[in-house]
């Protein structure tokens, strides 16, 4: 972890000051088998704040800080998020074919800022994550990201199935983002108002996100190996929706 603390807190006092006093966080850690009276009142009011949190083993917190932890470390967030609806409609208000990525489970810090570069440079409207089980947004994604991620909206949800339900009630096409697909990308309308889902490294798109996909693309391949980086993906893909939207068939 960086030792620079302006990226992140530990101790449970000033976790649970900067937490009263509003700041923002990308998530917190807190300790397997934490007890106590403060920790209890800690978790409540990260609960009721809808902050991330997970617990693990305190073997990998000594690993991140050298220092009196106290079971607790906080990852402050690099980003303002903005709200879900709020992004999506200021988006459908602005035009009438928006596009938006849906990150299902990225893992990778790396990652997660060349998607955001190339969507940046693509004209992506927004990205949206999942507020657990993804790659944190923080200082090295943004630099990845070479400031995109400072720039393009990002909103974080609790649960990326209600999010694209409400893409799907406002019309939008959900585009799986597949080897598996039939389909591929130059077969699919890419001029609608679209939401691209992308799947993590390893596994691709889970099955609870792909059941609510409309249609599904596939990128082409020719050589022998069966697929590329995810970050890779997205920005071929981005940049067919561009091809598509700026030239005519």
């Amino acid at each position: 972890m960086d030792n620079d603390n302006q990226y992140y807190l530990y101790g449970m006092h000033p976790v649970t000051d900067a937490v009263r006093q509003g700041r923002r966080f990308e998530k917190i850690l807190f300790k397997k088998g934490l007890e106590g009276e403060q920790f209890r009142a800690l978790l409540e009011e990260v609960t009721q704040r809808d902050i991330p949190y997970q617990f693990v083993p305190v073997e990998k917190m000594n690993r991140l800080v050298r220092g009196a932890h106290q079971g607790v470390i906080a990852y402050l967030a690099q980003i303002e998020y903005v709200p879900f609806e709020e992004m999506v409609e200021g988006a459908l208000s602005r035009k009438a074919n928006p596009v938006f990525l849906v990150l299902d489970g990225i893992s990778d810090v790396r990652n997660l800022g060349a998607i955001a570069r190339s969507a940046e440079c693509a004209g992506v409207d927004g990205i949206v994550v999942p507020a657990k089980g993804s790659a944190a947004i923080n200082a090295d994604a943004v630099k990845t990201s070479a400031g995109a991620l400072l720039r393009i909206p990002t909103a974080r949800v609790a649960n990326l199935r209600t999010a694209l339900y409400y893409f799907r009630d406002s019309e939008f096409q959900i585009v799986a983002v597949s080897e598996k697909a039939e389909d591929t990308m130059y077969d699919v309308n890419l001029r609608k108002a679209s939401v691209l889902v992308m799947g993590s490294e390893g596994s691709g798109i889970s099955e609870p996100v792909l059941s609510l996909c409309t249609v599904g693309a596939r990128i082409p391949m020719v050589g022998e190996t069966g697929s590329l980086n995810v970050s890779v993906a997205t920005a071929v893909l981005l940049f067919e929706v561009v091809r598509q939207r700026t030239h005519s068939r």
